[in-house]
C-alpha cells in the first residue's frame, strides 16, 4: 500500500516508535548503571566444583552452559550476587550429615579461594554496607547463602561455623524433607508436620546470629511455622507467585501477604516452569529429573546422567520457555498484592534459571528495560534490584 493512504496516526507511530524505544532503552540502561543490582540466588559454586572452571575468566553460555563469572557480571551490570552453597538432599543419617558438612565446607573454601585469586574483581560481602562499598570500588560483591539446611544436620553449632564463613541466609530445605523441616515437594509427604523440634531451635539461632531465614522450597506448613516463630523478617530467595503459575514451590497470595506483613521479601526467579505453567508431560519430565538424586549419594556418573537428561528436556520443550516479560509479570503481581517494598530478584542462574532474553548474567539489563517499559520509577527499580533485600539483611539479627 502507498504510504499516502495510511492513516495519519499509524504514520506517526511508525515514524516515532523506534526513536521512542531507543529513548526508553537509553533511560533504562542509565538507571541500571546507577542502582545497586543484587541477585539473591546464584549457583555459580556448582561450576567451581568442576575441574578447571575459573570465575575470573569470561565464558560463553552457548559453549560451556555456564551463566556466571566475574567478567560477565561486570558486563551485565550485576553488582552483587549471593553464591549458593547448594546441597542436594541425601540420606538423613549421621553419615549423610557428615558428608554434607564436609562438602559444604569444601564449597565455602572454593568461593573464598576464587575471591582471594581475584581481589581486584570481587570481594566477599556480609552486610548491606559491604555491598555499597564494594560497588563504589567497581568490584563485584559476593554474598554467600546456603541452599538446603542439610549440611547443618542436627548440630546447631554448625550455624555459627557457616555464619563465620560468610553465610547470610539458609534455605531451610530443598526438594525433600530434612532434619529441620518438611519440603514443599517431597514425594513421600511430610514427616514433621512443618518445622521439626530441631527446626524451631534452628530458627531461633538464625535470628540470634543474623542469618536470614529463607522459605523457598519449604512446605506451606513449614512456612507458617517459620513466620509464627521468627523474630526477624523472612525471605523467599527464589520463588514466584502461585496465582500465575501453580506449583508447590511457588507462593500463594495468602503466603505472600503474610510474608510481607512481617517485613519480608519475595525474590522472583527465572526458572521457566515456575514462571509459566508447562504442559503435563513437561512437568512430569522435570519432576523426574529433579527428584533423581534425592536421598542418594550423588556420584559423578549419576550427576552426568541427570545433567544429560536435563539438557534433553530443555531441547524437547523449548517452545514452552518463559521470557523476560513473564519474570516481570510475577513482579507486577507481587507489587499489586503487597506493594513495592516486598519484591526482589533471585535468578537461579547456573541452577536452572534462564528465560528468553536473559540467558546469563551478562543480559540482566534486559530486566531493567522491561521494568522501565512497565512504568517503574528509578526509586522503585532500586528497591526491586536490591534495596528491599538489603533492608531485610540489616534486620536479620534480633536482640536476645
Amino acid at each position: 500500500m502507498n504510504a499516502s493512504f495510511l492513516p495519519f496516526t499509524l504514520l506517526l507511530s511508525l515514524y516515532f516508535q523506534p526513536a521512542t524505544d531507543d529513548r526508553l532503552v537509553k533511560k533504562a540502561l542509565a538507571i541500571h548503571a546507577r542502582v545497586l543490582t543484587l541477585d539473591t540466588h546464584a549457583d555459580a559454586p556448582i561450576n567451581l566444583q568442576k575441574d578447571g572452571f575459573d570465575l575470573g575468566v569470561a565464558h560463553e553460555v552457548k559453549k560451556g552452559g555456564t551463566q556466571i563469572d566475574f567478567p560477565r557480571m561486570k558486563q551485565g551490570g550485576m553488582d552483587a550476587m549471593f553464591f549458593a552453597v547448594y546441597m542436594a538432599q541425601g540420606p538423613r543419617t549421621p553419615e549423610g550429615h557428615a558428608r554434607a558438612k564436609e562438602k559444604a565446607l569444601d564449597i565455602f573454601d572454593r568461593i573464598h579461594t576464587s575471591l582471594r585469586k581475584y581481589p581486584n574483581l570481587a570481594e566477599l560481602a556480609t552486610s548491606p554496607a559491604d555491598a555499597y562499598r564494594i560497588e563504589k570500588l567497581g568490584r563485584r560483591a559476593v554474598f554467600i547463602g546456603m541452599e538446603n539446611g542439610y549440611p547443618v544436620g542436627e548440630d546447631l553449632s554448625l550455624l555459627k561455623t557457616y555464619y563465620d564463613l560468610g553465610c547470610r541466609y539458609i534455605t531451610l530445605s530443598h526438594f525433600a524433607n530434612n532434619a529441620i523441616c518438611d519440603s514443599a515437594t517431597d514425594p513421600d509427604g511430610p514427616v514433621h508436620n512443618g518445622l521439626s523440634a530441631f527446626g524451631r531451635e534452628v530458627v531461633a539461632e538464625m535470628n540470634r546470629l543474623g542469618i536470614m531465614i529463607d522459605v523457598s522450597h519449604v512446605s506451606d506448613k513449614t512456612f507458617y511455622d517459620v513466620l509464627a516463630l521468627s523474630k526477624a523478617p523472612v525471605i523467599a530467595s527464589h520463588s514466584n507467585a502461585r496465582a500465575l503459575c501453580e506449583f508447590p514451590r511457588n507462593m500463594s497470595d495468602e503466603m505472600i501477604r503474610a510474608l510481607a506483613a512481617k517485613g519480608g521479601v519475595v525474590q522472583v526467579n527465572f526458572v521457566s516452569d515456575y514462571l509459566r505453567k508447562p504442559s503435563d508431560a513437561h512437568r512430569q519430565a522435570l519432576n523426574s529429573v529433579r527428584m533423581a538424586g534425592v536421598g542418594k549419594v550423588l556420584t559423578p556418573d549419576v550427576e552426568a546422567r541427570i545433567e544429560a537428561k536435563t539438557d534433553s528436556i530443555k531441547r524437547v520443550y523449548a517452545s514452552e520457555r518463559a521470557s523476560v516479560a513473564d519474570v516481570v509479570n510475577h513482579i507486577d503481581h507481587i507489587v499489586k498484592l503487597v506493594g513495592i517494598d516486598h519484591v526482589g530478584i533471585g535468578s537461579d542462574f547456573d541452577g536452572g534459571g534462564a528465560v528468553n532474553g536473559m540467558e546469563d548474567v551478562s543480559q540482566i539489563e534486559n530486566l531493567t528495560i522491561e521494568l522501565v517499559r512497565r512504568g517503574y520509577s528509578e526509586a522503585h527499580i532500586a528497591k526491586i534490584w536490591g534495596g528491599n533485600l538489603l533492608r531485610v539483611l540489616g534486620q536479620a539479627k534480633t536482640k536476645e
